[in-house]
């Protein structure tokens, strides 16, 4: 795999993830592990970390 491919593909996994917690804030769906609710300040995390690393992979692409 070339290396414009792995950020491709890597920035494409985590836009994903961004976009899947933003709508968990957006919508106040619950995730539950288990028996574990997770709290609402885990997607915002996800939602930073991975619009960061989405963003990072994009413009590494160049």
């Amino acid at each position: 795999m070339s290396q414009k491919n792995y950020f491709v593909l890597s920035g494409t996994i985590f836009a994903i993830v961004f976009l899947l917690h933003a709508l968990r804030l957006l919508n106040a769906w619950d995730v539950v592990i288990g028996s574990w609710q997770v709290p609402v300040w885990v997607s915002w995390f996800g939602v930073v970390v991975a619009g960061v690393l989405a963003w990072s992979a994009f413009k590494r692409n160049k």
